[in-house]
């Protein structure tokens, strides 16, 4: 693969991935398709568009034209651009509808069109929906999506499949647990912990807080893309994650001990509507592809804390926009403490 197009790559997950690539494969061009949304922060490649083997394409995957420009000379696609996060899928948002699926569809379409080229579309274990102990979901589990977000990127995965068989397309998907790092947007879960505690604010806790999630570096869940890329079979699915358990309510008590504060943040407040209880992945079949997780939640979760601290002009200038403070009024600010 000589010419990579790789969609959101000014996003969380998708700013690794570039900057991996280029790393990596030293004989490539990236192309970045983003359309710069509230997520999407050009700041999070500061270091790369001097780099000759980058290109920037400002626009949106639901648009045939810009895949078009974009994907031009491509011999392979990364699907990680998706609107993502559950709480704004359940405030409402047909975004998620438009870019999760018809902007698959964009890229589906692009790929069906010229033959030979790779695909890879970047899931979420969230299809899965709630697991019971002691199962670990497996690729071939049948999809339970909980909600609107998971949903969509259900739909997502049913079109590849449907691409694969119809036109036989060289598509794969990776079905990535809950990632976490440096540049993650602070509205998702760790950043909410890391900065409330740095200002001093309460840390609000869905419920009982006993939810249980695989927390996986975002480092290690872009090897795992890229491994996809590189080896994974057309026509199959690949679970990503760190197959290490842990409860939400432990994981905030972590960080504030990592920033010295007092436990007394932490806050209980009204749960989130249909939230799931538990998330657990086996990841063998892609450890057989010869990808493994590499940083442990410990390690991990304090340099990614320490990052925030040592980064507020980063996620200050976030929290200024309108965008930003008009969600957290929205969806936190009708939950009383519980």
């Amino acid at each position: 693969m000589q010419r990579i197009l790789v969609t959101g790559g000014c996003g969380f997950i998708g700013s690794h991935l570039v900057r991996r690539l280029l790393d990596g494969h030293p004989g490539a061009t990236v192309v970045n398709l983003d359309l710069l949304t509230y997520a999407g922060r050009p700041e999070n490649l500061a270091d790369v568009p001097d780099d000759p083997r980058y290109r920037f394409v400002r626009g949106d995957i639901a648009d045939a034209a810009a895949v078009a420009e974009a994907a031009e000379g491509c011999d392979a696609i990364v699907n990680v651009a998706a609107e993502t996060h559950v709480d704004r899928s359940i405030m409402g948002g047909d975004e998620f509808i438009t870019t999760n699926i018809l902007g698959t569809k964009r890229l589906l379409d692009w790929a069906a069109a010229h033959e030979g080229t790779r695909f890879v579309q970047v899931s979420t274990d969230e299809v899965y929906g709630d697991i019971a102990a002691p199962h670990r979901s497996v690729e071939t589990d049948l999809l339970h999506a909980s909600s609107p977000y998971a949903a969509a990127k259900a739909a997502a995965e049913l079109l590849v499949a449907a691409y694969v068989r119809t036109y036989v397309i060289d598509a794969t998907i990776v079905r990535g647990a809950n990632a976490y790092g440096p540049h993650q947007f602070p509205e998702k879960f760790i950043p909410v912990l890391a900065i409330n505690t740095i200002e001093g604010r309460p840390l609000p806790i869905y419920g009982d807080g006993l939810q249980v999630r695989e927390f996986t570096h975002v480092s290690d869940f872009a090897a795992g893309i890229e491994t996809v890329l590189l080896r994974g079979v057309a026509g199959e699915a690949y679970n990503c994650g760190s197959e290490q358990a842990q409860v939400n309510l432990d994981t905030a008590r972590r960080v504030v001990e990592i920033l010295e504060a007092d436990d007394e943040l932490i806050q209980h407040v009204a749960d989130r509507p249909g939230h799931d209880r538990r998330y657990a992945i086996d990841c063998a079949k892609l450890r057989a592809l010869g990808w493994a997780p590499t940083i442990g939640f410990e390690d991990g979760l304090r340099a990614t804390v320490e990052w925030y601290r040592a980064n507020e002009p980063w996620w200050r200038a976030i929290q200024a926009g309108a965008d930003y403070t008009d969600y957290v009024a929205a969806n936190y600010g009708g939950r009383a403490g519980a």
